[in-house]
């Protein structure tokens, strides 16, 4: 704690973590003692002991995991655009037509983009300085599957179609090209879909139970003569009224059934009303200001306000080229 004087002779209290660590500091530089890193951040190696990490593994880092550097940006384009292109191969793989005229064609681009694919899976892991994180988490998890039904396909053919998968990876679109508010709203949607869980659980817990009245209700007064040999096929028919589908594969033939039939197909519209209403509810509940798209450099976190001169984790300086200027 420091205390100097200005020329007035009027005090000015300054704060400063007591590491004397600019890493405490928040975006504006606004001192904060509890500041951590997130443990979900993909962050840069960083020095043992007075080894530094390599120059090319810093250099792979800033290019992959930098959506807002030059280089960063060429990639992660490249990137999306052999997603996408990949993603269109395996479909025209799956018509037969085109699949008999340019099935090696196509065979050959699938391992093409595979091969692209796992050595860009592997520079990320080799780029980090705790690749565990990266390995672990949602887009680690994505990457790896997006490769691997090309391997199986080796000993279970077919199974390459599974590739669709690498559409989750075009979800980094939207940090890509710079949407920053749909990186809010996402985190909105994330947040009242969490802040929801319970009420829903307990709303899934009443339907399964009303399931299970009814469809019991249904093979008593139904049996097998008019189709619903079992509970399991009661049940079956009572969630597909209960959720307004109706197959139609299934119907009460009774006045008793078909009465009982209409409770469920009338409290079916409330079924639909009542979760809709919950995540509304904490949709509208929480008020958040505009993010950035500007990764820290050091950390990689995220998710930073748009005049952050430092990481508000981290405290390392933001790439001011990046800055947006308002």
């Amino acid at each position: 704690m420091a205390n100097p004087s200005n020329d007035q002779g009027m005090e000015l209290l300054t704060v400063r973590p007591a590491t004397g660590n600019m890493s405490e500091y928040l975006t504006h530089g606004d001192p904060c003692l509890n500041a951590t890193v997130p443990s979900n951040r993909f962050q840069k190696p960083q020095p043992k002991g007075e080894q530094q990490p390599a120059s090319w593994r810093l250099l792979l880092h800033e290019v992959i995991f930098e959506a807002d550097t030059p280089g960063g940006k060429y990639f992660d384009v490249a990137l999306i655009l052999a997603i996408i292109l990949s993603i269109i191969a395996v479909m025209f793989d799956s018509v037969a037509e085109i699949h008999d005229e340019h099935g090696r064609a196509l065979y050959i681009i699938e391992w093409v983009f595979t091969i692209l694919f796992s050595i860009e899976y592997v520079l990320r892991i080799i780029s980090l300085g705790q690749p565990r994180k990266y390995i672990r988490s949602f887009y680690g998890i994505v990457d790896l599957v997006a490769v691997l039904p090309t391997y199986i396909s080796l000993l279970l053919p077919g199974s390459q179609y599974l590739m669709v998968i690498r559409v989750l990876r075009l979800l980094r679109i939207f940090r890509i090209l710079k949407l920053a508010q749909y990186l809010n709203e996402a985190e909105i949607l994330l947040k009242a879909m969490r802040a929801s869980a319970r009420k829903i659980s307990v709303f899934l817990f009443a339907i399964l139970t009303l399931v299970l009245i009814f469809g019991s209700l249904m093979y008593i007064i139904e049996g097998d003569e008019g189709g619903f040999t079992s509970i399991g096929v009661s049940c079956y028919w009572a969630i597909t009224t209960l959720t307004t589908v109706g197959y139609g594969d299934l119907s009460p033939q009774s006045p008793l059934g078909r009465a009982v039939a209409s409770v469920i197909m009338i409290m079916g519209y409330g079924v639909i009303a009542v979760p809709t209403g919950i995540v509304t509810a904490e949709l509208v509940a929480p008020i958040t200001g505009k993010v950035s798209t500007q990764a820290c450099p050091a950390c990689g976190g995220e998710k930073h306000s748009y005049d952050a001169i430092h990481c508000k984790y981290c405290g390392t300086e933001l790439n001011p080229d990046s800055i947006v200027k308002e």
